[in-house]
């Protein structure tokens, strides 16, 4: 008799017992020391290999071949790609195995959201399938590279990605890829597929409305508004954080309005027209990062050292997360950062000043601490940039010129729309 594989159903003989259900591939982190059965409950079980008398196969599963029922093109709608890159979105269930998929094509997308077909006509790629939090500057290089190649195919894209760096990657992209005249709509889900509160579906439908219509040139997020599943809001690809862990609507735009409302009958209703309208001019990829970029919190205590470690790995660039408008121990001889930022600054390795507080600007002239981090320290104070925002900058900056002056010039341009100097009372904590 066959030797049972994972899949094959099958009855488990124990000392004292007799099991039946499916074999499951075992998690790598559990070892090898269990066997793991899929019971007719649908629950899985672990059984010691010491308890197991003997596998009887009882039936060999049998590959599923599905049909695919090739996608009809309709002429008048747009044309959207969906590039799968990795997370829950991006996954689905085979409840028989148990195992988890991200191999979506156009075909599973449409038959799972059969509403698509009357949005746009979809198509649909994976370069990259990685959960979000082992994304590196690489793979931010190869998504703008497959939006770049693609854009003038299409009419929108929309990028599925995980939710725990998404905003990290739009930033990526929104530096990356200059005069985007279509819409690059990320969008992702915080809760699997499989459970019935799942924001998945709404975030896809929505964002593939918005690359199908929306009259935008760029970066935007497109996930749910609030709890409830009545709209999702278009966010700035370089203005966007993920504020809270697991709520559905944990995707906020900071230090500027969202762009626009996509609710969902459907309709699109704009909020903020400070954005790059659709336009036939051609893309210009620029996705070169250095990958030794530094991001460093500043805390109370904090060891200069720690800033000494980057210095001598051979780090090109440091963002530090500073308090409030932009401080940083000064006074006190044993945290002060000040002789590490001169240090830096005699290296020609530049120190970028963004704010901890998310909201507002960092400032260089309000309090005579902040004179001294950038007049003696020579920290280059980002504005109001997002902390993560000015390190995936600076790695794209740092990636297009390494002369000093070339990157303080290029750090406070606004490529992207990553600085705001005008912030009204109506955008905080909306």
């Amino acid at each position: 008799m066959a030797e049972p594989k994972h899949g094959d159903s099958v009855k488990v003989v124990t000392r004292d017992k007799e099991y039946f259900g499916i074999l499951m591939p075992r998690p790598a982190m559990l070892g090898s020391e269990h066997a793991i059965l899929k019971l007719d409950s649908g629950y899985n079980i672990g059984i010691s290999n010491k308890k197991i008398k003997e596998i009887v196969l009882i039936k060999a599963s049998e590959p599923r071949v599905r049909k695919k029922v090739p996608l009809k093109k309709y002429p008048k709608l747009p044309t959207v790609l969906i590039l799968s890159t990795g997370g829950t979105i991006s996954s689905k269930i085979d409840y028989r195995s148990g195992g988890v998929s991200a191999d979506y094509s156009a075909e599973d997308f449409v038959e799972m959201l059969p509403e698509l077909k009357a949005i746009a006509n979809v198509r649909a790629s994976k370069p990259l399938s990685i959960m979000s939090e082992d994304a590196s500057p690489s793979d931010w290089s190869l998504i703008a590279g497959e939006i770049a190649k693609e854009i003038d195919t299409v009419d929108g894209i929309v990028v599925t990605h995980g939710t725990d760096t998404l905003h990290y990657s739009t930033a990526a992209a929104s530096f990356a890829l200059q005069n985007l005249g279509k819409p690059v709509i990320f969008t992702a889900s915080q809760r699997s597929i499989d459970r019935g509160s799942s924001d998945a579906f709404m975030n896809l439908l929505c964002a593939v409305r918005a690359a199908a219509v929306f009259d935008f040139g760029g970066v935007a997020t497109c996930l749910h508004a609030t709890s409830s599943d009545d709209y999702c809001l278009l966010i700035r690809g370089t203005k966007v954080r993920k504020m809270h862990t697991s709520r559905r609507d944990a995707f906020r735009p900071i230090n500027e309005k969202a762009l626009a409302k996509v609710l969902a009958d459907g309709n699109i209703e704009v909020i903020n027209p400070h954005y790059h309208k659709r336009h036939d001019g051609a893309i210009t990829l620029k996705n070169s990062f250095e990958k030794k970029v530094a991001l460093v919190l500043v805390h109370p205590g904090m060891d200069p050292g720690v800033i000494d470690y980057y210095l001598e790995k051979g780090c090109k660039g440091i963002v530090l997360s500073a308090t409030g408008l932009g401080h940083l121990p000064v006074n006190n001889r044993k945290h002060s950062l000040l002789p590490q930022l001169k240090k830096a600054s005699k290296k020609g390795i530049p120190v970028i000043i963004t704010s901890q507080c998310l909201y507002g600007a960092v400032h260089p002239f309000v309090y005579t601490n902040l004179r001294r981090v950038s007049m003696e320290g020579g920290g280059i104070f980002a504005e109001d940039m997002l902390p993560e925002v000015a390190f995936v900058k600076l790695a794209w900056v740092l990636g297009q010129a390494t002369d000093y002056e070339t990157v303080k010039r290029m750090m406070l341009e606004s490529v992207a729309g990553e600085i705001n100097l005008r912030h009204l009372d109506d955008e905080f904590l909306t």
